[in-house]
């Protein structure tokens, strides 16, 4: 037996053995080939089966559509395509492996996964000083920790003009060390005698400013640092030392630009050396014990540039017993 499409608006046929029931308008036509001397039982004509369906838009579609009919012999009539069923067998584990493993993304492994951690800095906490908002790390790269944060105010024509912020940062481990070595029991309050320990010793410190004034020049922290030091040396010695005064800003440039957000270090080192840096960049470095101490007494001396920063230094002081 043969059987044949035909589409009413279209000149060609092709066998059934690739049609399924899908939306094209056609005509199928049924009828026997072999001889009936051979099959006696296909003696008479098969009937002709129309389905009327609509033709879809391309030959692509059509071809992509056709799929195998099975022919009930007896009634003349279209069964279930059976390619369908095994099509759609054989499509259910796809789509299920689909569903599960999506072979574009690359499977997580623990073991080989790189540590994202590792690739980013470490993020340091920040205290903000409240005067200015300017934040300071809370320990510096070198393992020095933040103490105290203040603010550091110059009278101008009878205002308190905000010059810079800073912050004050020591070694922990020594300071505990000359703490707990000197006083045995820890006082209810900071003492003039911690302070001053601090002062004499040869512990590591840095003292970071910010500047937050934006109309200052280098030659008005010239000044403003020789007045500071020089009242602080006459405090610790009754005298005068212009000379020594000088020399912690003496050989900045007058050409650095000071802008809002300038930062300057100035650190007591091992040895009692006093380093200077402006911007990034050492413009001093002076070895004097005098020049170190009336440093560090312009903070936490008796007339400290910021009180509360100098009462928040002593109490960590106090959490160190």
């Amino acid at each position: 037996m043969r059987l044949h499409l035909h589409e009413t608006s279209m000149n060609y046929s092709r066998p059934l053995a690739n049609f399924s029931l899908y939306k094209p308008h056609f005509t199928l036509n049924l009828q026997t080939t072999a001889k009936q001397k051979h099959n006696s039982y296909l003696s008479s004509s098969w009937p002709i089966i129309i389905i009327s369906v609509k033709m879809p838009t391309t030959m692509e579609d059509v071809t992509a559509k056709i799929d195998a009919v099975e022919i009930d012999p007896k009634s003349g009539l279209a069964l279930k395509s059976t390619m369908a069923k095994e099509k759609t067998f054989e499509d259910e584990p796809k789509t299920t492996e689909t569903t599960q493993e999506k072979p574009n993304e690359a499977k997580s492994d623990p073991e080989k996964e790189p540590n994202c951690a590792a690739f980013k800095e470490e993020e340091i906490p920040v205290e903000v000083e409240p005067k200015t908002g300017v934040s300071f790390a809370v320990k510096l790269e070198d393992g020095k920790q933040l103490k105290a944060v203040g603010v550091r105010k110059k009278s101008m024509l009878g205002m308190g003009i905000k010059i810079y912020g800073f912050g004050i940062y020591a070694d922990n481990e020594k300071l505990k060390d000359l703490m707990q070595s000197k006083i045995g029991k820890a006082p209810s309050k900071p003492t003039k005698e911690m302070y001053q320990m601090v002062i004499d010793s040869d512990l590591g410190m840095m003292m970071r400013l910010v500047i937050v004034f934006s109309n200052l020049t280098m030659s008005m922290v010239r000044k403003n640092f020789d007045e500071g030091l020089g009242a602080a040396i006459k405090k610790l010695t009754g005298g005068k030392n212009e000379e020594l005064t000088k020399k912690i800003m003496g050989e900045a440039s007058d050409d650095i630009k000071l802008t809002s957000g300038s930062v300057i270090e100035i650190s007591r080192l091992p040895g009692y050396v006093l380093q200077t840096k402006v911007k990034g960049e050492i413009v001093s470095k002076v070895e004097s014990e005098l020049l170190c101490r009336a440093f560090i007494y312009m903070y936490l001396g008796d007339d400290p540039f910021d009180k509360e920063a100098k009462e928040k230094f002593g109490a960590s002081m106090l959490s160190l017993f």
